[in-house]
């Protein structure tokens, strides 16, 4: 993070870049036009989707997670978002939707956080400013949990994140690969109330 910048700072300015990565229009008309559909079902199916299709740059492979159908089928949500377009638009296609709507996105490896090793910055400049991004600016819900174990993280589109001081992600302490920590514990110094990342 900046120095001088406070938390809440360095977030906001994370939710900037990313708004500046989509044409502005297109932000509007999507929060406007498709986040209604199906109280949003519609829209955290295709972000989940696209998320999953252009981010592996920056994150590393990831895959949607797949969701279980009445039949006991698995269908990833890609495949069902063709399914029911291939469908009449009838009672079929909102039943679909509103049982299947909440998709999942899923991060073998994190490579933005193996990469910064530090829970603050994972916390501070992505997963509160993506969770912020969606909800705001394209109407969609999203709860990510990163493990910060082995690095994984899950993406929950269509979830509402929990209070901040509900999530369990903000009171983890810091890394053992994070170098502040690492300096912090030679100098016998912990950090944070109870070893907790002092960045977050």
């Amino acid at each position: 993070m900046i120095k001088g910048k406070s938390a809440s700072e360095t977030e906001q300015s994370a939710v900037r870049v990313l708004q500046a990565l989509f044409p502005p229009l297109l932000l509007v008309l999507f929060k406007a036009l498709l986040a209604p559909i199906a109280n949003g079902q519609l829209a955290s199916m295709m972000v989940a989707r696209a998320t999953a299709l252009s981010c592996q740059w920056l994150m590393g492979t990831c895959s949607v997670n797949s969701v279980t159908l009445p039949n006991g089928k698995s269908l990833s949500s890609g495949v069902l978002i063709c399914s029911v377009f291939n469908l009449h638009f009838t009672k079929t296609f909102e039943l679909l939707i509103c049982h299947y709507g909440n998709c999942q996105v899923f991060v073998e490896k994190c490579k933005y956080l193996e990469e910064s090793k530090c829970l603050g910055i994972c916390i501070n400049t992505c997963k509160l400013p993506t969770q912020t991004f969606f909800k705001d600016h394209m109407g969609v819900d999203l709860y990510m949990e990163p493990n910060f174990e082995d690095y994984s993280c899950q993406f929950n589109f269509g979830v509402p994140p929990p209070p901040i001081d509900t999530d369990k992600a903000l009171k983890e302490p810091c890394l053992d690969i994070c170098t502040n920590a690492r300096r912090r514990r030679e100098l016998g110094s912990s950090g944070g109330p109870d070893g907790l990342c002092p960045q977050v």
